[in-house]
């Protein structure tokens, strides 16, 4: 089924669908938060929390940012004054005498200093402002990341990696420019507007009056724009985290997709999620631009009233040419501030979208997590009870049925059953990714939400059968089961599980950089790999998820006879559908829709001619 198909199944499924809820459906898809357009005020507590990222660098860098700040505003507020004596005292004096060059020459000298001083100011700025700005950037993404790390499964099971990968990347991105400049700028426009509004109204007040009072009247305008503004941007960040979402899941699938043909289906239904996304964009950008034009009319009508009553005021000795020049020049750099205010409120509405949908993550508790009063887990002997247990990944939808299991240290386990039986349930439950719903999980007599994660799964170790291998070398994957591993124990467990061979005929041997997802290995050479992997950690649990099911058959029996001292003084658990993998297993446990239908080993089971017995000649019929 392609990718494309189903998205559109997704959409089909929500229409009918209250907003937020999700189908119990096995394969089908959920409606995320993302999803939707969050409808909040503002709120000014989570602005807060965001700006507070900034609290560990107030001491450090923020008084140089507000020293340069008021400098530079204060060496641009005078200059305009300084050009309103030039052309009262110097090029025209008002009491009729001649012209001073030398006074002139003066005041231009010392207006080319302030504008050195204010441009070095604003360089000095700028540079201080971007370094406090990109480290909160590197915090917030890091305690996101970090945070992610400690979610439990069944956050994952409800959103697509696309949609989690847009909060680490495009939402904080979209922070950046607030920090490296927004609040900076905020605060240097609001201290250039306390100054003009007092300098205006000291130099005239009448005449600043006139003008100051059209911006009641822009603000009263732009507040109408302001809601519709806030829910644009949000409906882009929608829109970018589907596109997101759906790529992830295109690229992730694309062998099923050339495999049934069906990408011309994929282009047409990321074509029309493009096409959303640009018409979003247009929408949010057209009204985001509102506010330029707007300041402009209302810049213009200030300026028609300064020329206005300035004139009258000059002709009745109650202003100069060169104040009314001035106070021109203050009236532009009064409407200038107005104008990226604006769009500084444009800038924290699109940090509020992104700032809901990354707190959103940061807010999120792990459904598993230490216990206030958690105890270390001591080293495992490996005695694995279960008493009457029962789980639901859903309320509602049973996949363990009271399951009661009694294993002893050292035993191997097999567990088989039709798919959807409760197998790898069963695994999830012991390495406590889940939480058990009701009964008693124990290993050594603790119950395992007793006991500190960390210190229970660094003695458990998982082989799947859908190996992971990370971006980096043979060597880098390996030791990924135990960091201070050294080269000599990476071999010793390579060749253990008979994957040195293969290793060593790479180009680069141990050394060989691997692809993305180690693509350029086989099936089985990447669960060979991960098989190693897992026994270098040295568990005392180990668990194989259908660790053979990829491996050809001569592989296959090398890794058994391995196994066999591998094994030794460990307990383990296989989950099998290969029975011909299991047939040495001390225990065997056939599972039937989430209730064990029998358990025993191989002779006794074959003996009892029941479920197992029909299991094994079912596969063996199809050989």
């Amino acid at each position: 089924m392609s990718t494309a198909f189903n998205a559109e199944k997704r959409s089909q499924q929500e229409k009918g669908r209250p907003k937020g809820s999700a189908s119990g459906k096995t394969g089908e898809r959920f409606v995320y938060q993302d999803d939707e357009v969050i409808e909040k005020p503002f709120n000014w507590s989570q602005l807060t929390r965001l700006f507070s990222y900034m609290k560990p660098y107030t001491k450090q860098l923020l008084p140089l940012v507000i020293l340069m700040m008021v400098l530079g505003t204060v060496t641009k507020l005078t200059v305009p004054y300084l050009t309103s004596m030039a052309i009262d005292k110097a090029i025209a004096p008002k009491d009729g005498g001649s012209a001073s060059l030398t006074l002139l020459y003066t005041i231009t000298a010392f207006v080319l200093v302030l504008y050195i001083i204010q441009w070095l100011a604003s360089t000095f700025r700028i540079k201080f402002t971007n370094i406090i700005g990109q480290r909160v950037i590197y915090d917030l993404r890091s305690d996101l990341f970090k945070h992610i790390q400690k979610l439990s499964f069944n956050f994952f099971d409800k959103r697509p990696a696309g949609s989690v990968l847009v909060r680490v990347t495009n939402d904080v991105n979209s922070l950046q420019e607030l920090f490296t400049s927004g609040v900076v700028n905020l605060m240097i426009d609001c201290v250039q507007l306390m100054g003009i509004v007092v300098i205006l109204l000291v130099i005239n007040w009448k005449l600043g009056l006139a003008v100051i009072m059209t911006v009641p009247i822009m603000f009263f305008i732009s507040t109408k724009l302001r809601i519709r503004i806030r829910r644009a941007w949000q409906d882009v960040r929608m829109k970018n985290s589907r596109i997101n979402s759906h790529l992830n899941e295109a690229i992730q699938g694309i062998r099923v997709t050339q495999a049934f043909t069906q990408e011309q289906e994929n282009i047409k239904f990321f074509d029309k999620m493009n096409m959303d996304s640009r018409k979003s964009w247009d929408r949010a950008s057209a009204l985001n631009q509102g506010f330029g034009p707007l300041i402009e009319i209302t810049g213009g009508i200030g300026t028609l009233i300064l020329f206005w009553l300035g004139a009258y005021l000059i002709q009745h000795d109650q202003l100069t040419v060169g104040l009314l020049v001035a106070f021109s020049s203050y009236v532009g750099s009064f409407w200038e501030p107005i104008n990226r205010l604006g769009q500084m409120y444009n800038q924290l509405l699109v940090a509020m979208a992104s700032s809901e949908r990354i707190f959103e993550f940061i807010d999120e508790k792990p459904s598993i997590d230490d216990k206030p009063n958690a105890v270390p887990m001591p080293k495992i002997e490996g005695n694995i009870k279960l008493e009457n247990v029962v789980f639901e990944y859903e309320k509602g939808r049973q996949a363990l049925k009271g399951i009661n299991l009694d294993v002893k240290a050292g035993q191997t386990i097999a567990l088989v059953g039709h798919t959807g039986s409760g197998k790898s349930t069963i695994i999830n439950l012991l390495s406590r990714f889940y939480d058990i719903s009701g009964g008693k999980l124990t290993i050594d007599g603790l119950d395992i939400r007793d006991v500190k994660l960390e210190t229970l799964r660094s003695q458990i170790g998982i082989v799947l059968q859908d190996t992971f291998i990370f971006s980096g070398t043979i060597r880098d994957n390996i030791r990924f089961g135990r960091l201070d591993a050294t080269d000599e124990e990476i071999e010793a467990v390579a060749k253990a599980v008979n994957a040195h061979e293969f290793i060593e005929k790479l180009p680069g041997g141990y050394d060989t950089e691997v692809e993305e997802r180690g693509n350029m290995l086989s099936m089985g050479q990447r669960q060979l790999l991960s098989f190693a992997r897992a026994l270098l950690a040295d568990p005392r649990i180990l668990i194989l998820d259908e660790a053979t099911a990829s491996i050809d058959t001569e592989t296959e029996l090398k890794i058994q006879d391995a196994l066999k001292v591998l094994l030794k003084g460990r307990t383990s658990f296989i989950v099998a559908h290969r029975l011909s993998t299991i047939r040495h297993a001390d225990k065997i446990v056939v599972l039937d829709h989430g209730e064990i239908k029998e358990e025993g080993n191989h002779a006794e089971l074959m003996r009892q001619q029941g479920t197992y017995y029909g299991l094994i000649e079912a596969q063996f019929k199809f050989i």
